[in-house]
């Protein structure tokens, strides 16, 4: 009697395993299918919870100065540019997540953007508080269950980043408490798709 013997499956190396892709939903690169690297637990924001977001914030993102936290596959920034925002800072912790964003901000030959390869807390706690530059419109989409929601919001507020009225869009696990955030920040859209519970804030100007 003859034995088979099935050959081990060959292993893949996360760095170099297919891309997925993303698509931008409206604006100058409408229906662009974007690629991002993947990576585990890079989970873009879906189309539905994106176009929700940005029918919130017609008549905001063009001309605004953005800030993606955790930016992951560049979704939320690039669907800002695509838009009309002024300019995007991207950041994220993973050298190649940046370095793949990197590579589409080329193909898509924008000239408005910056990405930075560090993580949001450390990149944040180097702000000067006097710097010039703040942000009209902050999107974070932290890694889940990792506590850095609460950490995120008191930087931005400690650092001064946030211009007068600015709007910060922070994505979740629906289960999360909302932490304590800073007073002057007002709860203006809430939505749960899901297990993804988002919501967008406004900094009222005193």
């Amino acid at each position: 009697m003859s034995r088979h013997t099935s050959r081990p499956t060959a292993r893949r190396n996360p760095a170099q395993a297919e891309p997925s892709f993303v698509r931008i939903i409206g604006g100058e690169w409408r229906s662009r299918r974007i690629p991002f690297a993947a990576v585990e637990g890079l989970r873009p924001t879906p189309d539905r919870v994106r176009e929700t977001l940005f029918n919130w914030l017609q008549g905001v993102t063009p001309g605004a100065r953005c800030l993606d936290l955790c930016c992951g596959s560049g979704a939320l920034g690039l669907e800002a540019l695509s838009r009309g925002a002024a300019s995007v800072t991207f950041v994220d912790q993973s050298a190649l997540v940046t370095r793949v964003l990197r590579e589409n901000l080329q193909t898509l030959k924008s000239q408005n953007a910056e990405v930075v390869n560090a993580p949001a807390l450390e990149w944040l706690d180097q702000r000067p508080v006097d710097e010039e530059r703040r942000f009209d419109l902050v999107f974070m989409d932290p890694p889940f269950r990792q506590g850095l929601v609460a950490p995120i919001c008191a930087l931005l507020q400690r650092r001064n980043l946030l211009a007068d009225n600015a709007l910060v869009y922070i994505e979740a696990e629906a289960e999360l408490a909302l932490p304590p955030l800073p007073e002057d920040w007002q709860l203006f859209r809430e939505k749960q798709a899901g297990q993804v519970c988002y919501r967008l804030f406004e900094r009222i100007s005193k």
